[in-house]
């Protein structure tokens, strides 16, 4: 993040910086997840996570090194897990993308390894030696249970192809803060998307691809047994589902990849509204669509983000849906609040309270390297501020003043230049 802030916008950050070494420069198309990053629930440590598996924990102040560790996997998803709030018995949690597909927390003051769990053993090895095939850690989140006890909640799948036929396998944990195994849920769909509620009884799971025998969109579990209470789907056709879900009380609200809309449900799945995100819409003879990737929701305001522009006919096409690279937000009665273009692609979302961030990585369609940003919006009235990159913006996280960000090169097919570097941005937002 260079600090720059565009004319219209508030609020530009110092930013510090931490290389991160060498890695291969992203192309025009989107690649798979390599980096993450994440602030401990201390505040004072930012963790990140490289494409050879390399965390490194720093102080969020200074960036200087407190550990460095290998974990067995493409480290893909950070967390923090126990602890006082201030450090004490914190652990940070990595989830990987790999042979093993492992899970394993590290002692917050020290690097040491905690404990450790190989998904693998459960979704299964991969079939085929490619990215694609390999056990993947999609979503890792914490949170307590009813009684305060502190819950990490994580998902993993497998993917594999023999000719016509496709299939995933997936795994849901619940694991207590000694990485004991307290329930898993198994199906054959995609997972793509996790969110405990705030009282801590219920676990909403999103999945992506239904391929199988599980035909649905979003399930929802009890949080101390696994025990399945209600489900829910858009009801279209193919086995696109779900984008992303998101609790606030007792609602939940849902990305659809399935008719690009968004929805807020109530309990059981009752559907108190629904909005158009990137619906399909004919632009110059064409179908086009874009799917609404991401949510998130607090204290009755739902922001939903949306990606990349598809035809219905083939994927490639010239033009650009009007809703694509979109965030809008609205109110808890479906009114409108405010919407705003991120202008590329959004990775994942980071989010503490109000506050909202995207990481914006290539417009594949568009190539301008205006794109890459960090952009900042509050739930309530919009954009804030923007953090631009030579580079793209794979992942950001946010929490108690303390912004981070990994920057990764790119280099478009159509001019070969290869622009900026990888590494970390922090920025302070108080």
């Amino acid at each position: 993040m260079t600090g720059t802030v565009d004319a219209e916008r508030e609020d530009a950050l110092d930013v510090r910086t931490a290389p991160l070494g060498e890695i291969e420069p992203a192309r025009s198309r989107h690649m798979w997840t390599r980096s993450a990053v994440a602030v401990a629930e201390s505040g004072d440590l930012v963790v990140t996570g490289e494409w050879d598996g390399t965390v490194t924990a720093r102080e969020a102040d200074s960036l200087e090194a407190r550990w460095t560790v290998d974990h067995p996997d493409h480290a893909v998803g950070i967390a923090s897990l126990g602890g006082d709030g201030a450090g004490d018995d914190e652990t940070v949690v990595v989830a990987g993308r790999g042979e093993t597909g492992t899970i394993a927390a590290y002692d917050a003051a020290t690097g040491e390894r905690q404990w450790r769990y190989d998904t693998a053993d459960d979704v299964g090895e991969a079939v085929k030696d490619t990215v694609f095939y390999l056990p993947y850690v999609v979503a890792c989140e914490t949170g307590t249970d009813a009684d305060g006890n502190e819950r990490l909640y994580a998902a993993a799948r497998r993917y594999e192809r023999d000719g016509e036929t496709r299939q995933w396998h997936s795994t849901v944990y619940a694991f207590d803060s000694a990485g004991s195994v307290r329930w898993t849920y198994e199906t054959d769909a995609s997972p793509i998307a996790l969110d405990p509620s705030a009282d801590g009884e219920r676990l909403a799971v999103g999945y992506n691809r239904c391929m199988g025998d599980h035909d649905t969109g979003l399930v929802v579990l009890g949080a101390e047994t696994g025990d399945l209470e209600w489900t829910w789907d858009p009801g279209t056709e193919g086995d696109r589902r779900v984008g992303d879900v998101s609790f606030d009380g007792d609602s939940i609200a849902v990305s659809s990849h399935g008719d690009k809309r968004g929805y807020l449900l109530g309990p059981g799945g009752a559907e108190r509204w629904s909005v158009d995100l990137a619906v399909e819409t004919e632009i110059d003879g064409e179908t086009l669509y874009a799917y609404p990737n991401h949510v998130y929701a607090d204290d009755g305001r739902i922001a939903f983000v949306t990606g990349n522009t598809y035809a219905v006919e083939s994927r490639e096409t010239e033009s650009r849906h009007p809703n694509e690279h979109r965030v809008a937000a609205f109110d808890a009665g479906g009114n409108p609040l405010w919407d705003d273009d991120v202008r590329g692609f959004v990775h994942g979302l980071a989010a503490d309270g109000d506050r909202l961030v995207t990481p914006c990585a290539q417009n594949f369609r568009v190539r301008d390297p205006d794109t890459h940003a960090v952009r900042r919006f509050d739930l309530e009235s919009g954009p804030v501020g923007v953090e631009r990159l030579e580079g793209i913006a794979t992942a950001a996280a946010v929490r108690d003043g303390t912004l981070a960000a990994i920057e990764e090169p790119v280099a478009y097919h159509d001019d070969g230049e290869t622009r900026g570097e990888y590494a970390l941005r922090v920025g302070s937002l108080e």
